[in-house]
């Protein structure tokens, strides 16, 4: 009881924490106390479409840190929409990629390869390796002259001299992370990554030991890329395989 007025005391309410949604509901109601016209405008573009790319992907397609997501910027058109297609065909797993392109036309994902294939941008340095030279001579060579005994042809027969691939749909090797190389080697060494027949990358992998598999990633993984890297341009070379197979 108050002493002074005799009525019952009142507790207080503590104040309730300010969440994230509150935040959030909060700065929507302050930003609608402006004018709605008042509001920037976000230009329809390509490059702000694809914004939902970045996460995986990165800044314009150039890859980010995570060492298991491939550039796609400046990769041949024909390659990625083969890739994309696979994706929305169950011809690659990935779930979150056939999530994404699933309910998209094939017209549309065709516009998708063509503005990344169009991004020349910088590539990163690198990487530095600290295996033994025997197993970076081993990487060079299923590189530059493959392994008859194996029957494994080079990968330059396919990928180009310069290891950059081959218009119109043949991707190139370098600026790609080791993890994400030996990865894929492994994904289709273990059919869980196919392509259209003739499937030319699984019955590659199919014949590399997993030593193998890790020191051919490891190598490419430490080539320097030439001052332009760019695909070399079509028929420049006679494919060993068929093209928009491979990595």
């Amino acid at each position: 009881m108050n002493p002074n007025t005799g009525a019952p005391h009142r507790r207080a309410v503590p104040a309730l924490p300010m969440t994230l949604p509150m935040t959030l509901a909060l700065a929507a109601l302050m930003a609608c106390a402006q004018p709605c016209d008042a509001a920037p405008k976000v230009q329809d573009t390509m490059a702000q479409r694809l914004q939902a790319c970045t996460p995986c992907h990165g800044r314009e397609g150039v890859a980010t840190a995570d060492g298991y997501f491939p550039r796609i910027a400046g990769k041949p058109e024909g390659y990625l929409f083969e890739q994309l297609m696979n994706f929305k065909e169950g011809r690659r797993g990935q779930a979150a990629m056939r999530h994404l392109v699933q309910p998209l036309s094939p017209a549309y994902l065709k516009e998708i390869a063509a503005h990344f294939a169009a991004l020349n941008l910088p590539y990163p340095s690198p990487e530095r390796s600290t295996l033994e030279p025997a197993v970076l001579q081993r990487g060079r060579q299923l590189v530059y002259e493959g392994d008859a005994g194996l029957k494994v042809p080079a990968c330059v027969h396919c990928h180009g001299q310069a290891l950059t691939g081959v218009l119109p749909a043949t991707p190139g090797l370098l600026g790609l992370s080791k993890d994400y190389l030996s990865a894929q080697l492994g994904a289709w060494r273990n059919g869980l990554r196919r392509a259209r027949e003739p499937d030319c990358m699984k019955h590659i992998s199919q014949r590399l030991q997993e030593a193998d598999i890790h020191a051919v990633s490891a190598f490419l993984s430490t080539q320097a890329l030439p001052a332009k890297p760019v695909p070399s341009p079509n028929g420049s070379i006679d494919l060993a395989c068929a093209p928009a197979r491979s990595l």
